[in-house]
């Protein structure tokens, strides 16, 4: 993940855990084109994958302007050779315009949305600098996708404005032509000044957008619903996918339900490495591409222990967890929850994941069995 902008963003999301980010570095936040050429450079040198993905971050990425982007595309063809590009970019989508469109349809770009739902929930939490709303303006956005005919998917929170609502949210999704849905629960614990702290902040207090533990199971459970009976194969849900994926005993690819993670290493605008988007914070940094290769960084001792730490840290009870299998503990970003004094955060969803989990289990096992005897898992629609 490049963060070319740092966490420069034209909007002011409530919730947003990297705005607090920017007190961690002065002056300019767009990354230089010496260090983007550095970083493509070393990236390719380095890594011996027929098929490199370059995934363009922020803040918002489109801040840094489409002759920025323009510069990449030199670049990649510059160092990549015969190698297989594939960039994916992360936008709020209020800068998308017909430039930005036509520019990712004719270099393959695949765009990730950030929406929360229909306009009532969206504008709860996503405002603008000024405290404007921005639903009208994103799918202003990806109107503009569609016309140019460019791939994206849709990342969506599910926060204490979205509640209850799991279907409703999953419906407008598919209305706007989301194939590929990821939901990212909001949890976030603050300080005393509202800042949003790491999960081994001593006097955090629960933020008022996050949503609760059972409500987030509720909200999975209720889209799930639907999509098992009507859009199995059709539509799909990084965690019904994931799910499915550990059910059956293979690699899930996603770092939150893996047994460990460290795969997602974070590269600032000014060449500094994190380990992860969520622990961008000094006691966390690796290292800087103008002192040592990526590859080195990324393979250090420091970034081996925060990955395997993520299954060496969790508490006792999580080992002894009948569906340990499936959720790995999930993310360490959420784990908050002490089971008592001497153990270690548990993850402050387990009671969501449990329900969710709980109720998904028998279409789950009918899926796995239809993989078994090498069909499809969309067959589960005419059986139930």
């Amino acid at each position: 993940m490049i963060k070319t902008v740092g966490s420069m963003c034209n909007l002011n999301c409530d919730y947003c855990y990297y705005l607090d980010k920017s007190a961690l570095y002065h002056g300019v936040s767009i990354m230089s084109l010496d260090m983007l050429e550095k970083i493509i450079r070393n990236y390719v040198e380095t890594n011996a994958a027929e098929e490199l993905v370059f995934n363009w971050h922020g803040g918002e990425p489109l801040l840094a302007g489409l002759g920025y982007y323009k510069e990449i595309i030199k670049l990649q063809n510059k160092y990549c050779g015969n190698k297989k590009i594939c960039n994916t970019l992360q936008t709020n989508a209020v800068l998308v315009n017909e430039e930005f469109a036509s520019f990712f349809k004719d270099n393959n770009f695949l765009i990730g949305v950030s929406i929360d739902g229909p306009q009532d929930i969206h504008d709860r939490y996503r405002k603008d600098k000024l405290g404007n709303p921005t639903f009208k303006k994103v799918i202003k956005g990806i109107e503009l996708l569609h016309r140019h005919n460019v791939d994206f998917n849709t990342m969506t929170t599910i926060n204490k404005a979205s509640e209850s609502r799991g279907l409703e949210v999953y419906l407008f999704l598919k209305q706007i032509g989301s194939q590929y849905m990821q939901f990212m629960p909001v949890v976030e614990y603050v300080n005393s000044l509202g800042r949003i702290v790491p999960p081994n902040y001593k006097e955090a207090t629960l933020a008022p957008w996050s949503v609760e533990s059972m409500a987030f199971g509720e909200f999975m459970c209720d889209i799930f619903d639907s999509w098992v009976k009507n859009d199995v194969g059709t539509y799909f849900v990084n965690l019904f996918d994931s799910t499915l994926a550990n059910i059956c005993g293979v690699e899930c690819g996603c770092c939150a339900y893996s047994d460990t993670c460290g795969l997602n290493a974070v590269v600032e605008h000014n060449g500094d490495v994190y380990p992860c988007d969520h622990f961008v914070y000094p006691e966390y940094r690796l290292g800087n591409i103008a002192e040592n290769d990526i590859y080195d960084i990324v393979s250090s001792s420091q970034m081996v222990e925060f990955g395997i730490n993520k299954r060496n840290l969790l508490p006792r009870k999580c080992f002894s967890c009948d569906l340990f299998h499936v959720c790995h503990g999930e993310c360490p970003k959420h784990r908050f929850l002490k089971i008592d004094k001497t153990d270690k955060g548990l993850n402050c969803l387990c009671d969501g994941y449990r329900l969710f989990y709980a109720h998904i289990q028998p279409f789950m096992d009918i899926m796995r069995d239809l993989i078994m005897q090498q069909r499809s898992p969309s067959e589960i629609m005419r059986m139930i």
